[in-house]
């Protein structure tokens, strides 16, 4: 039987992370409300950033700020995204 979550970002039961995606309280709260399909979506979204950005993940701002970004993305709010991002469903077949 697979585990379920009250996703905060799709607002719906969907199926939740088999275990925190680290260790500690925030990690813990994470598994408890963010299902695994909206913590794969933000994984992808993070590791754009990280790219595009070159963000250095080692650096404590960088991880507060992608920590602030998981929050917004998580949240619906407006997350940043890479400049001249267009979104699979916006793009255009030429």
């Amino acid at each position: 039987m697979t585990n379920t979550v009250l996703c905060r970002k799709y607002k719906t039961e969907l199926e939740a992370l088999a275990v925190p995606p680290f260790p500690g309280p925030k990690g813990e709260k994470i598994q408890q409300t963010i299902s695994k399909k909206a913590w794969m979506e933000w994984l992808k979204h993070q590791t754009m950033m990280i790219n595009e950005k070159h963000l250095n993940v080692l650096d404590p701002s960088t991880q507060d700020y992608l920590a602030t970004e998981m929050d917004k993305f998580m949240d619906g709010d407006d997350y940043e995204r890479p400049e001249g991002y267009v979104p699979p469903s916006e793009s255009t077949d030429s």
